[in-house]
């Protein structure tokens, strides 16, 4: 089923009710979100894109945002959402790959864009084009899809330093919504969505339960997270949900605390994308009270492994209670997740092993890329790449990572992908780039260099090539990197370096 017909039969049912918001300006009822979805989906039918086409959204957050996602499934089509944050290079590595027929994109990412030498037509939104393509002929309906084709190709960064293309079909997307109004929260009328988190990602994937439920969505102004422009918002549309990285919460518990408010407005914050401490969320219950849900999943399979829900996060009175806050919760109810070895074979219970799940909101597989998707999906299960452990009680508790990645601010980033480019200068012999603790982010990029390469040039290099966020923080330079007997780089040994340093 395409869901667009989720907006289509919001808007029907209740054209008036405000659904679109830039801070606290209304942009668009249901009734006319939809009409500005079938103008949009008009206009990519009379350019010749149909169903299972490509268009990519590289936008950062604003109502025009759900405005193009639903004319592109309107229209049949698959919706490439990129990151805005990424460099040009990036997203026009992800418009090839994908083949993009068309590209909606920011003004400033449009000149990104063009400077990376991109040949896919660009509509600028917000804009004069896109508000003309707004009042297009419309579609009448839905262009009809199956639960198996997809609807969102999401790219996540890989080990080899290319992004790999996740597709994510209607049955996804459907089986996510459901599972959120059982797993995490209730979704009701009067509730209202917050995107302060890049629409790309997590916060934009939630939109979809909200629609069905004619809730409103509000894109701050500032198009980002800021704890004071939260906390304004919140009081003043109430009913607030809004996803949020574990050091979003961080921030705001301290801005909180800060400004001596409570958070008055904000009823849930779902938190998931990287580590967070109990310390941290003990805190931030006792400052806001039982309003967090954390969850548990990745690209592969979307919001959709675990979830430790509110009563779990805040209690304080079950003698295991401190594991639990620690653990990502219990499967949510369209997948089985069980603990495994290399081959997907089950362990026992208390057992360490890979963090495996199947059902529903699994992946069928990576875009154009076989080989991947045989080594992601072993003997039907979805191999996560989480090393963890699943109490009696079916609690899973992430214990490592086996895959190397560096999760900062709620942004992943690949160890290759930065080396890569590092290896670009001629002075670096050897690089290895390793996440290093930190207070605020998570974790923080440091590349041990051998050579002598000027720091100044090497963040040239990435500013070139790759998003700033991903650019290292420091520098050390090291005689040789340490190394097993098969010349495999010992990344445990520099993250103890780190550590005594």
């Amino acid at each position: 089923m395409n869901l667009a017909l989720w907006l289509e039969r919001t808007a029907l049912a209740t054209p008036e009710r405000p659904a679109l918001y830039a801070g606290r300006d209304l942009v668009a009822t249901y009734g006319e979100f939809w009409a500005r979805a079938r103008a949009i989906a008009g206009a990519l039918k009379a350019r010749g894109v149909g169903p299972g086409d490509r268009v990519a959204i590289f936008m950062g957050n604003c109502p025009e945002y759900l405005i193009a996602f639903y004319g592109i499934w309107c229209a049949g089509a698959v919706v490439v959402p990129i990151n805005a944050k990424l460099h040009g290079r990036e997203a026009a590595y992800i418009l090839g790959n994908a083949g993009a027929s068309v590209v909606f994109a920011s003004a400033g990412l449009a000149e990104t864009l063009a400077e990376a030498e991109v040949t896919v037509p660009v509509i600028v939104a917000p804009g004069h084009a896109f508000d003309v393509i707004c009042v297009h002929d419309p579609l009448a309906a839905p262009v009809p899809r199956a639960a198996s084709d997809i609807a969102w190709l999401f790219y996540t960064s890989g080990t080899t330093g290319k992004p790999k293309g996740v597709m994510m079909t209607f049955r996804m997307l459907t089986a996510m919504s459901l599972c959120y109004n059982h797993d995490a929260d209730v979704v009701q009328p009067e509730d209202t969505t917050l995107y302060a988190a890049p629409m790309s990602h997590g916060a934009g994937i939630y939109n979809m339960m909200h629609v069905r439920a004619g809730a409103r969505h509000v894109c701050p102004p500032s198009g980002g997270f800021d704890p004071v422009e939260i906390f304004d918002l919140a009081a003043a549309f109430d009913n607030v949900q809004m996803f949020a990285a574990p050091t979003m919460v961080k921030r705001l518990t301290e801005a909180a605390k800060a400004a001596d408010v409570r958070g008055e407005g904000l009823r849930t914050i779902v938190y998931a994308g990287g580590p967070m401490y109990n310390a941290d969320i003990i805190e931030a219950v006792d400052h806001f009270g039982p309003i967090f849900v954390q969850i548990y999943g990745q690209g592969e399979c979307p919001m959709g492994i675990t979830a430790l829900p509110r009563a779990d996060v805040a209690d304080r009175a079950h003698p295991n209670w401190r594991a639990r806050l620690q653990s990502v919760g219990r499967a949510q109810s369209a997948v089985e997740v069980a603990i495994g070895d290399a081959d997907g074979q089950p362990l026992p219970a208390g057992t360490q092993g890979e963090i495996m799940v199947r059902g529903d909101t699994v992946m069928p597989g990576y875009w154009q890329n076989p080989e991947a998707t045989a080594k992601a999906l072993v003997n039907g299960w979805l191999m996560t790449g989480d090393m963890g452990v699943m109490d009696a009680d079916g609690y899973v508790t992430m214990q490592d990572r086996s895959k190397d990645m560096i999760i900062s601010g709620g942004s992943n980033i690949y160890p290759r992908e930065v080396e890569e480019v590092l290896l670009m200068d001629p002075q670096v012999q050897e690089v290895s780039v390793v996440g290093r603790p930190h207070a605020e982010w998570g974790e923080e990029v440091v590349a041990f260099v051998v050579g002598q390469a000027d720091p100044a040039r090497l963040d040239q290099l990435c500013l070139e090539n790759i998003a700033r966020f991903k650019r290292p923080k420091d520098y050390i330079q090291i005689d040789a990197l340490p190394k097993n007997n098969y010349g495999k780089v010992l990344k445990t040994d520099l993250r103890q370096l780190l550590a005594r340093r």
